[in-house]
């Protein structure tokens, strides 16, 4: 036997809409079961900052290479390092 769903209300504001689904279960409204995965490809992924010592000739010679292709040393750190692992 199927279960019927609740409708999802409608809300003022997000606020009201995010206390709502913190206390309420998503399962009377939705059938997580016909649920498909998706891709999001325009969205950027999420950064944190670290702290690197590098010798300081190290750093100016990275920067001279960043110079030289008209791109920020540190994307063009980032970029190393991508090649690198990926």
């Amino acid at each position: 036997m199927k279960r019927r769903l609740e409708p999802v209300p409608s809300f003022a504001s997000e606020a009201e809409e995010r206390a709502y689904w913190e206390r309420e279960d998503s399962t009377r409204h939705l059938d997580w079961s016909k649920a498909t995965r998706v891709r999001l490809p325009n969205l950027k992924p999420g950064t944190t900052a670290i702290s690197l010592r590098l010798p300081v000739g190290l750093l100016e010679q990275i920067k001279i290479a960043a110079n030289k292709r008209d791109v920020p040393y540190q994307s063009l750190i980032k970029m190393w390092l991508s090649e690198k692992v990926g």
